[in-house]
């Protein structure tokens, strides 16, 4: 009888235990991902995890000016093209990429990164295969959470904050 009220008894907690490790609390950065197809046949693919600004200042608390970011949160973000393209004019062969920035007062340079799968904050300049400078844009609607979009033309644009970056990306000829 002790046995079996001490095994029915090891069996509750265990049930509960697995019931609380089943219930996941949300991301604070969650993924999020853009993909389409341009209108001249290049298929971008991105996937970042999507921080919240949560009251700190790009270029000061987060994205620091001058030094190498992620774009995003956790794992590396990713772009991957199912062509080769040019990207603001540069080649860059098919296939996927990290992709970091470098935010600077007027210009920010985005990085396409050979090594993609890893966590976010790893990053070796040695295996860089593009880097592009875009204008940084202000705008008059702040957005909160990071988002990154590309739409048909083969605009790829980052929105955070008050700040809005954007490349164009093309396919090569």
């Amino acid at each position: 009888m002790k046995a079996s009220t001490i095994l029915l008894v090891l069996t509750m907690l265990f049930s509960f235990g697995l019931a609380e490790a089943q219930e996941t609390k949300p991301k604070q950065s969650p993924p999020d991902s853009s993909s389409v197809t341009t209108d001249d046949g290049v298929t971008i693919a991105i996937n970042y995890g999507s921080p919240s600004l949560k009251g700190r200042q790009l270029g000061v608390d987060i994205a620091e000016v001058g030094k190498v970011w992620r774009a995003g949160a956790n794992e590396a973000t990713t772009v991957s093209f199912d062509k080769d393209v040019t990207v603001e004019g540069k080649a860059l062969p098919a296939g996927k990429y990290s992709l970091h920035a470098i935010p600077g007062e007027q210009k920010t340079t985005f990085i396409f990164n050979k090594v993609w799968k890893k966590w976010g904050t790893e990053y070796d300049e040695a295996q860089d295969a593009l880097r592009v400078d875009v204008d940084n844009q202000e705008t008059s609607d702040s957005v909160e959470r990071l988002k990154i979009t590309a739409d048909k033309s083969g605009k790829i644009h980052l929105a955070w904050g008050n700040y809005g970056l954007s490349m164009n990306v093309k396919a090569a000829k």
